[in-house]
């Protein structure tokens, strides 16, 4: 029977970090460090998923891929290519730098990978929010001129957000992450990110951190002016639909109906950020905080008893 297949997190030491996912999400965190990223599920040279039970215990994302890419990824996948999603849970206790991912005509020219990618706020602190695209009026000079006296935040436009919202940021949107924020971020399999400015702070090492000027001036899109999240409701919606992957959301309540996933529809990622789900037909709980990988050749049915919300990505195997 093909069944969902969780993973490891993989935890990630950042010094704009903190301990939220073991306060909000229950997990189990190293102690006495400041964890700002979990990797969920990834397929890279330097981090590996680990499959957490079921028939792929022990067996790495990419040992999956090349035992059964057809019954994982669908007919046709090559097993050789790297898993195209990389799914993190983000604890911001602190703002992140201002930065930008580069866009696919540029990303070759500076040795990178494109990165598109989608925030959705499980969580966020009273007044928190997010810097996304610059505000009217702010020209690459001014962008310039302020970059060198250090006044890049007057350029970005800024917005709050609460529990439930969402954001898309393609490559080439200049961004940042306020602290308060706890956020599921999906994105292209890609680690490529440039730093513009990061606000004076020093490093886990006590030393400044690296900037990316040339590389960033190089990536930012100078056109894109003040993008608006998609606020919180009680409807379904699809939250991000692009070249890479689609993002949509799915609420469970009295008399909702069950999520049906496949036959045919293609691999699909489940993230749950609210409530738990239950697989039909199965003794299998997902709560908050979990994310599966759902086979291409799987048939699923999710239920919950109470208030849920799900979040599936899909159609990112062609």
């Amino acid at each position: 029977m093909t069944a969902p297949i969780r993973f490891e997190p993989l935890y990630q030491e950042r010094v704009w970090g903190g301990r939220s996912l073991a306060d909000k999400l229950g997990r189990s965190l190293p102690p006495d460090r400041p964890i700002g990223e979990s990797w969920e599920v990834v397929d890279r040279p330097e981090a590996q998923s680990v499959a957490a039970g079921g028939q792929f215990s022990g067996m790495t994302l990419r040992e999956i891929l090349l035992a059964d890419s057809a019954s994982i990824m669908g007919p046709g996948y090559e097993p050789e290519r790297p898993f195209p999603i990389l799914v993190k849970w983000l604890d911001c206790r602190e703002r992140l730098s201002l930065q930008v991912h580069p866009p696919p005509p540029v990303a070759p020219e500076l040795g990178g990978e494109p990165k598109t990618e989608n925030w959705y706020i499980a969580d966020a602190e009273p007044g928190s929010g997010l810097l996304a695209g610059l505000r009217p009026g702010v020209t690459r000079e001014a962008f310039e001129r302020a970059l060198k006296e250090e006044t890049l935040e007057s350029c970005v436009h800024r917005f709050e957000v609460g529990r439930g919202d969402s954001l898309f940021v393609p490559s080439g949107r200049i961004h940042a992450i306020d602290g308060g924020n706890l956020i599921l971020e999906v994105q292209q399999n890609s680690d490529t990110t440039y730093r513009v400015y990061d606000w004076g702070r020093v490093g886990l090492d006590g030393e400044k951190r690296q900037l990316h000027i040339k590389e960033s001036l190089a990536c930012i899109d100078f056109e894109d002016v003040s993008p608006e999240p998609l606020r919180a409701s009680r409807e379904d919606a699809v939250l991000a639909e692009c070249a890479e992957f689609r993002l949509r959301k799915v609420r469970f309540g009295a008399g909702c109906p069950d999520l049906r996933i496949g036959p045919g529809a293609g691999p699909s990622l489940l993230h749950v950020v609210e409530g738990d789900v239950r697989l039909r037909g199965e003794d299998s709980v997902f709560r908050r905080g979990d994310n599966a990988l759902l086979p291409a050749s799987g048939e699923f049915a999710f239920g919950a008893n109470g208030e849920a919300v799900v979040l599936v990505t899909d159609r990112f195997a062609d």
